[in-house]
């Protein structure tokens, strides 16, 4: 049983634990750990773990969730990077949440555009994007690979 759920910025020292998220959710599309910890510490980014408590863990935290974004300060612009949940604690709202905690930041960051790609598979995320007021703005045909599934690209304020 799930006692809290509470976002905080990931660190470098969360690389693992959100490497076990990102492998098995993105299979062949998996960022390798190197790529991730460059992410993870750069200073352009912003990365949030979400942290269950559960009793079966004896009240010890564990990363159940994580999203980032790129948005250097004064470029104007932000780049949702990745999200993902574990499956098991899909429908909690946690997408949701660390969607809108990276919105944040990047309003902090100035970003008055924020971008970001998703599989044209994946009604549910396309769905969530939209409700929080990003609009399609173009397809990359083909580009999930090595299915072909194509990209979807939104984006969110301003003009370009």
């Amino acid at each position: 049983m799930i006692e809290t759920i509470a976002l905080r910025p990931a660190t470098t020292d969360d690389v693992p634990a959100i490497m076990a998220i990102e492998t098995p959710v993105f299979g062949g599309e998996a960022w390798s750990t190197e790529a991730m910890a460059r992410d993870v510490g750069d200073t352009n980014c912003f990365y949030l773990v979400a942290e269950a408590h559960t009793d079966a863990l004896g009240g010890e935290p564990a990363v159940i969730a994580y999203a980032g974004i790129l948005a250097p300060r004064g470029s104007g612009d932000g780049d949702i990077q990745t999200i993902a949940v574990l499956p098991e604690f899909r429908s909690l709202g946690l997408g949701r949440q660390l969607m809108r905690a990276l919105l944040e930041e990047a309003e902090q960051r100035n970003a008055h555009r924020v971008f970001l790609e998703v599989r044209a598979d994946n009604p549910h995320a396309i769905s969530l994007y939209v409700s929080l007021g990003f609009e399609e703005i173009a397809v990359r045909p083909g580009y999930y690979q090595p299915e072909g599934v194509d990209a979807v690209i939104m984006k969110r304020g301003g003009d370009l």
